[in-house]
């Protein structure tokens, strides 16, 4: 057995013990948790569970499992009667999957080689064998991973319990029993949903818990300890790990964000990051009693205290003051002290040089139509744009643009939305003065497809008052669609080449920033083709800002599950080769993402250093050819377009949005109340192109069908093997680490399909046909899939993610059933009486199942 299988099996033991056999045991502790007649809910879920999986395999359906539970285990005869022990079902439940997670939150480090591959230790240990140091510390100079925590309504624990999880996993993993149960009964007094939608300011309110008690910790604790290895490479760049921000920032299709949420949400950034220092001084206070040190130590702490507490104080504080207190207070120790934890003032040094005073930058995103919309409006009312501005050309409008002089007050404007807008970009000068330029300084442009789209964004600034040589701000174009991704380096091009912007881009240092995202892409055009166009967008866009001279950064916009962008995330970065620029690696952490990944500090390190690993050993150590061959690409081409054909017709089958929201809780998505902006973008009739790809995703993987994962692999890898291309396929598969993890992420789309679940439609007259085509692609991906990964099931490389799936569906069963059982309950009301209130108790029933199966699967939005 080789090294990687033993580790393997080491791993899936320690996962057995530490977790499986722990959760068995605590899971007991549950019958006296506070609940209505828990005692007896606790025994009857346990059979619930069994009665399910014989009932799947009798393929019954959910309505005739229940059905024949109630009436075989119960002696509920009253409807409500029967609702009340489904909703004691989904609230055990929901406390069950809240325990699986603290357990293996608790377990992280122990499951998972903190000093193993992919990891700061063992890159540095690499550095020292190759003799890299040289190396290390020219990547270092410019390098540099930036993760952007957005709000994207994924996130269904509320913030307190998700304190009460991380409470319960240090307690777990300490077996501090008696401290568990008290946590365990705090879990079921406490509610898991929200009577109302969040504010923006809520929500970032709740990421900034995350910044605070998580990321500061995670991202000091990797800098100080780079430091220390290697203090050469790193003194060049104390900033490798940046933190972006999107609540308060991203009024895409929020209209709850306002200007004055932005400014809001940047107080409580710097405070959020003042705080910390302020603890942080706190505790270097009862260590630094040295006479000289003291005082120093002392005058620093009040000026925190000042600008954190005092009411109607004017914050007066710079992070350069900061730094200059914590220099004098290191030199004091070294010269007069023996150095006396100079470690921990070092620390703080670290954090506060990566810190600063903004935290994590505040990003601002706005759609590119409403900048066109607010043009049009500023060219009717002032004279600062032609009169007819609305009816010319885009070459004609860039040519006006280019004319634009002059600064416009936002009160011309009657509209609330345009005059936000322009209010907007002022306030980032605003955010720039106190938490300094970091704090904010970018602008992305949803829906960007012409460079006409960026240049209005860029005019903005100068209607705005900034004056054009002082624009300290970055446009970031975002390219989403199939087309507009194929089209993005064209555009660039043509911005390139356009003096007034060449010219920013100097100021700015000759980066351009350029984000791609996922998520639409896929539900444009499907899993393969979005990430292969997503792959070819970045080759194109790196050799048109190569020839321009200018660094190109790409930013990703990722989700957590394989079909917005997620799964191994790390393993598609470190698979780019030298036709992709790799100068950073920057990336949306969306939703529960940042709960799962990233909740607690062990996690977050282990996968922060996963992602810095990626990017800089594939500068130091890879070959750094390009990645694909000229025949591996056309190979790659054709699969994406075969599967593009495939998706394509089925995204155009005459019933299929109706299907998803016939079967699938989408429609009560809205009411969820986890996120403040609305789930699709207007009010009107559902269509594909306004359904934001969080619901779309999210509802799929309630379904367990995780279409948006696999469709159209499975019918491309066919076809491909009957055109006799199998063998350069499996080459391909044993070669490519791209390949191979867009089939492994594939893979986990896959492993948390559960079918029987939906197969009461196979014979239903109006979407019987369309489940037989998703459940045969299914089938045939998987089958395709393991052809080429020469083994018998899914995932049978990652045995703990296997294991850890398995049980959170064992879990989740229940509420995927009683949340099926609900929706035919309501489809069977309505089809009665349209308006009937009989029906709302199975609507809070599906809602309630939803946060139970989203947090169970764990990325699966």
């Amino acid at each position: 057995m080789n090294n990687t299988a033993l580790k393997m099996n080491s791993s899936l033991e320690v996962f057995q013990n530490r977790v499986g056999t722990r959760f068995e045991m605590y899971n007991s502790l549950f019958t006296s948790l506070p609940f209505h007649r828990v005692e007896k809910t606790g025994v009857l879920l346990s059979l619930f569970v069994l009665h399910c999986e014989e009932g799947y395999q009798k393929q019954q359906s959910p309505r005739q499992i229940i059905q024949s539970f109630l009436a075989q285990y119960t002696s509920y005869q009253t409807e409500q009667e029967q609702n009340d022990i489904l909703f004691r079902f989904i609230q055990y439940a929901e406390r069950q999957v809240v325990l699986f997670d603290a357990l293996e939150e608790g377990a992280f480090s122990e499951i998972h080689d903190m000093h193993g591959i992919g990891t700061m230790k063992q890159l540095g240990s690499a550095v020292v064998q190759a003799k890299a140091e040289d190396l290390l510390e020219q990547k270092l100079k410019g390098y540099a991973v930036r993760m952007v925590l957005t709000a994207h309504p994924t996130q269904f624990y509320p913030s307190n319990v998700l304190g009460i999880i991380n409470d319960l996993s240090k307690a777990l993993a300490t077996d501090d029993t008696s401290l568990a149960h008290s946590y365990l009964r705090q879990l079921g007094k406490t509610p898991f949903f929200k009577k109302e939608k969040p504010t923006p300011y809520e929500e970032a309110v709740n990421l900034i818990w995350f910044l605070e008690n998580v990321f500061y910790k995670a991202a000091g604790n990797i800098m100080s300890s780079l430091k220390n290895q290697f203090p050469a490479a790193a003194k060049h760049n104390p900033k490798l790990i940046r933190m972006g921000f999107w609540p308060g920032g991203d009024r895409d299709g929020n209209p709850f964000v306002k200007a004055e949420t932005t400014l809001r949400v940047a107080d409580a950034l710097r405070s959020g990051v003042v705080r910390s220092y302020y603890r942080n001084i706190r505790a270097l206070k009862r260590r630094l009693t040295f006479k000289g040190v003291e005082s120093v130590v002392k005058d620093l702490e009040t000026r925190l205290y000042n600008n954190l507490f005092v009411p109607g104080y004017t914050f007066d504080l710079t992070k350069e003051e900061i730094l200059e207190a914590l220099q004098e207070i290191k030199v004091l120790l070294i010269e007069e002290h023996s150095s006396l934890f100079l470690n921990q003032v070092e620390a703080l040094i670290t954090k506060v040089e990566l810190f600063g005073l903004y935290f994590a930058s505040l990003d601002i995103r706005q759609d590119s139509s409403v900048h066109a919309h607010l043009l049009e409006e500023l060219a009717l009312v002032t004279d600062v744009l032609p009169g007819d501005y609305a009816t010319l050309s885009d070459s004609d409008k860039i040519e006006a643009l280019k004319a634009v002089s002059g600064s416009v007050e936002p009160a011309v404007l009657e509209d609330e939305l345009l005059r936000d807008t322009l209010e907007t970009i002022g306030a980032i000068q605003t955010i720039q003065d106190y938490n300094g330029e970091e704090g904010c300084h970018r602008y992305i442009i949803s829906h960007s497809t012409s460079a006409l789209n960026v240049l209005e964004a860029y005019t903005l600034f100068k209607l705005n008052g900034w004056q054009e040589t002082e624009i300290s701000v970055d446009i970031v174009p975002l390219f989403e669609t199939i087309d507009d991704l194929r089209n993005a380096a064209d555009v660039m091009r043509q911005l390139y080449t356009y003096e007034p912007y060449s010219s920013h881009l100097r100021r700015r240092g000759n980066v351009q920033t350029i984000m791609l995202g996922f998520s639409d892409g896929t539900k444009d055009g499907g899993y393969f083709m979005a990430n292969w166009s997503i792959y070819k967008a970045k080759a194109a866009l790196t050799e048109v800002s190569r020839e321009y001279g200018l660094e190109v950064i790409f930013f990703d916009g990722r989700g957590g599950p394989p079909a917005r962008g997620g799964g191994k995330t790390q393993q598609f970065y470190a698979s780019m080769g030298s036709d992709i620029a790799n100068k950073e690696i920057q990336l949306t952490i969306q939703g529960q993402t940042i709960s799962s990944n990233f909740g607690h500090v062990n996690s977050a390190q282990y996968n922060i250093e996963q992602l810095m690993h990626a990017g800089i050993s594939n500068a130091l150590f890879s070959q750094r050819k390009p990645t694909l061959t000229e025949q591996e690409d056309d190979l790659l081409q054709k699969l994406a377009d075969k599967s593009f054909v495939a998706y394509s017709k089925l995204k155009n089958h005459p019933v299929f949005l109706d299907y998803l929201t016939y079967i699938s809780p989408l429609r009560y998505y809205g009411e969820a109340n986890i996120g403040s902006r609305p789930s699709k973008r207007n009010s009107g009739k559902l269509n594909l192109n306004d359904l934001r790809a969080v619901p779309y995703v999210g509802a799929w993987s309630q379904l367990k069908q995780n279409l948006p994962g696999y469709y159209g692999v499975g019918l491309a890898l066919e076809q491909m093997h009957e055109e006799g291309n199998w063998e350069e396929l499996t080459q391909l598969y044993k070669k490519s680490l791209f390949f191979k993890t867009l089939l492994d992420n594939c893979e986990m789309a896959m492993k948390k399909c559960f079918f029987p679940v939906t197969a009461y439609l196979v014979e239903h007259p109006k979407y019987g046909e369309l489940w037989n085509i998703i459940y045969e692609e299914f089938e045939r991906t998987k089958k395709y899939v393991l052809k080429l990964s020469d083994t018998h099931e899914l995932m049978a490389d990652k045995p703990v993610d296997q294991m850890s799936i398995q049980t959170r569906q064992r879990i989740e069963l229940p509420l995927i059933t009683i949340q099926q059982y609900a929706l035919a309950n309501i489809r069977e009301l309505e089809e009665q009486d349209p308006l009937t209130e009989a029906k709302k108790v199975y609507e809070k029933m599906v809602v309630r199942c939803s946060f139970g199966i989203i947090n169970a699967e764990r990325n699966s939005a």
